[in-house]
């Protein structure tokens, strides 16, 4: 069997569809699948040079949404290449492109949403969600109705996706999603990012590792450290890891200094490879209060390092981490968030080291890559 990944960027700071894409070569390889990736990059681009499968760039693009006239021409030329299509995302020009060249052939085409239908997007983007509802209707409601099926990474996001346009219907699939057991060596991994930051060594690590941005939550991450674990004790101390080389990364470093946290707050910049692997590895607690999150990979990576995480009840997979003990989940506002960190704070260190397993073991239950590539390879070839 092979199969297409069509997405509108393979750019890792696009965050988590690449990433899945990324974990899913493997797996579905072990699953006797063969995968390769169509984007709307420009030849060149970040992230498109030595791409682990054949890689097919039909950019530059000519706007934000991705239109690039030679992406329907490919796709019709080459989709009989494949058994099947699969389209990472939503409102991008990648989606509507495969739409316009499939939907008079035999190939079926698979949409993975990954949370672009929250509600959460309704509500805090209400002239966005507006300029969505005039393209809804001859745009993604055609491609989600006419794919072969609508792919969700939990039940949540199902659920969810159902509320944000009364005009909605597609056949849906709860496929599951995870990522690979960590690569290298974990020890090798924690001393390499404890020596490009030494200023933190022998510091208790609460790390957040992901975008810089408005829906994660990092104002309430950052206020609420100042009232809680930076007074607490001085090793404790918060790594924010992701770019921030943007006007909201600005901000946010500057509400850091406002709260006076200079000396408990390191800003990385964005971690790829072993360095993103080594701050997971040092790290003491995972957290993200984000106020919308499909499905979360920097959580499952945390998970799968045997760290417990500390989220907010709007990242979508809190049912499961609540169930497997596996960390503390409360609501997305400044008393919820203040709320992690203060139950952390008082949980005694052999509970936290029952935590660290249970992690663990959550990820090994429900997230391994593999599960979600059996599943998947099941759906395809129905």
């Amino acid at each position: 069997m092979k199969i297409l990944h069509v997405i509108h960027s393979v750019d890792p700071r696009g965050g988590g569809p690449i990433e899945g894409i990324r974990q899913l070569i493997p797996a579905l390889a072990s699953q006797g699948v063969a995968m390769e990736v169509m984007s709307l990059d420009a030849p060149g681009a970040p992230g498109t040079t030595d791409f682990p499968v054949p890689l097919h760039t039909t950019g530059p693009s000519r706007s934000g949404y991705g239109y690039n006239p030679l992406a329907v021409p490919w796709l019709k030329k080459n989709q009989r290449n494949y058994n099947a299509i699969i389209v990472n995302g939503l409102w991008q020009y990648a989606g509507f492109a495969t739409w316009r060249a499939l939907r008079h052939t035999s190939t079926p085409y698979y949409v993975y949403p990954h949370g672009m239908l929250d509600p959460w997007f309704k509500r805090y983007y209400p002239l966005k969600h507006l300029k969505k509802w005039l393209y809804w209707p001859w745009g993604e409601y055609r491609v989600l109705r006419d794919a072969r099926a609508v792919l969700f990474t939990c039940e949540e996001e199902r659920r969810e996706a159902r509320k944000s346009f009364w005009l909605y219907r597609c056949r849906e699939e709860v496929t599951g999603y995870g990522i690979s057991s960590p690569p290298g060596n974990g020890s090798d991994q924690r001393r390499q990012f404890l020596e490009q930051f030494p200023a933190l060594k022998g510091k208790r690590l609460s790390l957040f590792l992901g975008r810089i941005h408005e829906k994660k939550g990092c104002d309430l991450l950052l206020r609420a450290w100042q009232e809680t674990l930076s007074r607490r004790e001085p090793d404790n101390h918060l790594v924010m890891a992701g770019p921030a080389d943007h006007d909201y990364g600005v901000a946010m470093k500057a509400l850091s200094q406002k709260l006076g946290l200079d000396q408990s707050v390191t800003w990385t910049g964005m971690l790829t490879g072993d360095l993103k692997w080594g701050s997971l590895r040092a790290a003491d607690v995972f957290v993200l209060p984000s106020h919308q999150e499909n499905f979360g990979i920097s959580v499952v990576e945390a998970l799968a390092c045997g760290v417990p995480v500390l989220i907010s009840d709007k990242v979508n997979i809190w049912r499961e981490i609540k169930d497997d003990q596996a960390g503390f989940v409360e609501n997305d506002d400044p008393a919820g968030t203040v709320k992690l960190l203060q139950r952390w704070a008082v949980t005694p260190g052999s509970i936290r080291d029952e935590m660290r397993t249970r992690a663990r073991n959550s990820f090994s239950k429900r997230f391994d890559i593999i599960r979600t590539a059996e599943a998947l390879t099941a759906l395809l070839r129905c």
